[in-house]
């Protein structure tokens, strides 16, 4: 006779159990499943309100019993618990316990919350099962933790778990704990994928410092958290592929993970409260196709000091909030012009990307649009960003626009008296970017000189020795500053013509520091 979770044992079965727990106890030796259910849906809906009496009920205790000091196996099987439509009453703990047996409930209510705290576990699968709170900080499998189209109405508690391989939230329904958080998985490493698609959490997802050793996967989850700050809180995440904040297929047989195919009804990814991925690391890609954030106005999508070899931010354009890019390190960024939010909601200090590779049409002056969003005062270094990747594409002129664009948005900055400089830049040689114009004023003022000079009065300075009068070549010499054409100091004028022989001098030196100017930034920026 031996004695285990307060029952004694006498043959085969423990005295004192039910019948239900008698059939449990002869399957799990047996390693099949067993079965509860009735064969009606709407009664053996685990989340459903039909009552289930104590037919389909087994203690919380004896569960545990098996799981943690269980009866050897029959000769030639291999002891597992599989249970199908089966009520577990009273508190499931089994906190720092070492569960070798596999474990799969299907379909089961359980009257109380479920503890695993730092219990070590090979696999683990609640499938659609009823579970008022799941308390699993520290726990350890070394294969999978399923929990696909659990409810959770008391939330879920996964911080500095340790996940073997998988871990699957897909069609989970999470309400939030009295912290406020729907799942806490602070610290939390998981093997593989983490797939959470088509998850519906009110309340706080909490990420903060997880690992996931594959992908993790979102799509069309639906967070909501009107109650604080974040719907998905996950600062230092780090991802060692993708992570998908996209839409996923509806009604299929399976969740794939794939792009649906054509004509499959699909469910986006929304998120109703601010996200934080702040200093996360991605070794794939940030995907945000069709993504839809509904924030209020202090609420902010941030993606501060991330990095990731590509972002696609192909979502719907906030309508209220922020979108916080500041630090971020994207080698291609994958945007559409109708993705970005508007002037004053958008902050890019310090983000720096190598390629753009835009999706639908984004021309260049909707793209200036983008960095004057992001500019709220003016900030060199988002115009130059723009510039050198433009540059390194081979769009040389594009390139050259931006960096003009950047010098009038500097303009607004400085004093009336720069400001007045500024604008005489801009109209001679557009501050140097465009050079070809200079050539043209140059030779507006000289054929205009040239026509006005052939008029003048022009005795010479000395009665011998001078050269022969050229209208164009005394304008030429008036306009170059530094090229003495031998003709400006061998003739005088007098009273108007003085004066338009001063004001041709001025404007040669305006126009020869101007494009100095430009020239000086060109070399700089090449």
């Amino acid at each position: 006779m031996s004695e285990g979770a307060g029952i004694r044992t006498t043959g085969d079965l423990p005295d004192d159990l039910t019948a239900s727990e008698a059939g449990m106890w002869q399957a799990f030796r047996n390693g099949s499943v067993y079965d509860l259910s009735s064969g009606d849906f709407a009664a053996d809906d685990p989340h459903g309100g039909y009552p289930w009496g104590p037919e389909r009920t087994v203690r919380a205790r004896i569960v545990c019993w098996l799981l943690l000091d269980g009866p050897p196996a029959l000769a030639g099987r291999v002891s597992a618990l599989k249970l199908v439509g089966v009520r577990i009453s009273g508190v499931l703990d089994v906190s720092g316990g070492q569960i070798t047996p596999y474990v799969e409930l299907t379909g089961c209510r359980f009257d109380e919350e479920v503890r695993l705290p730092e219990a070590r576990f090979t696999t683990v699968r609640l499938v659609d099962c009823s579970v008022p709170r799941l308390e699993a900080a520290r726990v350890h499998t070394e294969g999978d933790l399923h929990l696909p189209r659990c409810r959770f109405p008391g939330g879920v508690r996964l911080t500095d778990a340790h996940i073997g391989t998988d871990l699957l939230l897909n069609q989970a329904v999470v309400h939030r704990d009295r912290s406020g958080r729907s799942i806490a998985a602070d610290g939390m490493t998981v093997g593989q994928d983490l797939q959470a698609e088509l998850l519906e959490s009110y309340g706080e997802l909490s990420l903060r410092g997880a690992q996931v050793g594959v992908s993790l996967s979102l799509r069309g989850a639906r967070l909501a958290n009107p109650y604080a700050r974040f719907a998905l809180n996950a600062p230092q995440l780090t991802v060692e592929r993708t992570l998908y904040l996209t839409p996923a297929g509806l009604g299929g047989p399976a969740l794939s993970g794939t792009t649906p195919a054509r004509g499959t009804r699909v469910q986006r990814f929304e998120c109703r409260g601010g996200v934080r991925l702040d200093d996360g690391r991605f070794g794939d890609a940030v995907d945000l196709e069709r993504a839809l954030f509904a924030f209020t106005d202090d609420q902010e999508l941030s993606l501060r000091r991330v990095q990731t070899p590509e972002l696609r931010f192909l979502g719907d354009k906030p309508q209220h909030g922020k979108v916080v890019l500041s630090g971020a390190r994207i080698v291609n960024l994958v945007d559409r012009a109708s993705s970005w939010p508007d002037e004053g909601n958008l902050h890019m200090g310090g983000f720096a990307y190598e390629n753009l590779v835009p999706q639908g049409p984004f021309p260049l002056t909707r793209r200036l649009d983008w960095v004057a969003a992001a500019t709220a005062e003016y900030a060199p270094e988002a115009y130059e960003r723009l510039a050198a990747v433009l540059r390194a594409a081979g769009e040389d002129e594009d390139a050259r626009e931006v960096l003009l664009a950047k010098q009038r948005r500097r303009r607004e900055t400085l004093p009336p008296a720069g400001k007045v400089w500024g604008f005489v830049q801009d109209w001679t040689v557009a501050y140097g970017y465009r050079p070809g114009r200079a050539a043209v004023w140059m030779a507006v003022l000289w054929a205009a000189g040239t026509l006005a000079f052939a008029h003048a009065d022009h005795p010479p300075v000395s009665p011998g020795g001078h050269p022969a009068w050229s209208p164009a070549l005394f304008t030429l010499d008036l306009l170059l500053p530094v090229i003495d054409l031998g003709q400006a100091g061998q003739w005088q004028l007098r009273g108007g013509w003085q004066w338009l022989a001063t004001v041709m001098i001025l404007l040669g030196w305006v126009l020869a520091t101007t494009v100095a100017a430009g020239t000086t930034r060109l070399l700089r920026r090449s």
